[in-house]
């Protein structure tokens, strides 16, 4: 398993290109369109575009990377903190997080339950 940090400057979002490689034990079951042929081949081709469908919008200065999972592995992203968190405690902090944030399609919740 590996962790990739986004940040204002880089958003990594997860595929699985070959299959449906998922990191059940984390997140539980994939949702449908992890596992959809649609996701998996334009999400590669038009990671923004992808993004933007799922209410992601990002700066153009951001740079979108692709991972594409395998069964030897696995990837997770870990989102980028939202602005007004900085005294949040570690559980606070982690109700901020959803599966979709871990998958790259979604940004940590900011502090009031909306997306950042």
């Amino acid at each position: 398993m590996v962790a990739l940090e986004n940040t204002p400057e880089l958003h990594h979002v997860v595929v699985c290109t070959l299959c449906s490689c998922y990191p059940r034990p984390i997140l539980g079951v994939p949702p449908l369109w992890y596992k959809s042929k649609q996701y998996r081949s334009r999400v590669i081709r038009e990671p923004r575009a992808v993004l933007q469908e799922f209410g992601t919008t990002l700066s153009d200065d951001t740079e979108i990377r692709v991972v594409d999972s395998t069964a030897d592995c696995r990837y997770l992203v870990i989102p980028t903190r939202p602005v007004g968190t900085e005294k949040m405690t570690e559980t606070e902090l982690a109700k901020l997080i959803t599966r979709d944030s871990m998958i790259g399609t979604a940004q940590a919740r900011d502090p009031i339950g909306k997306r950042s």
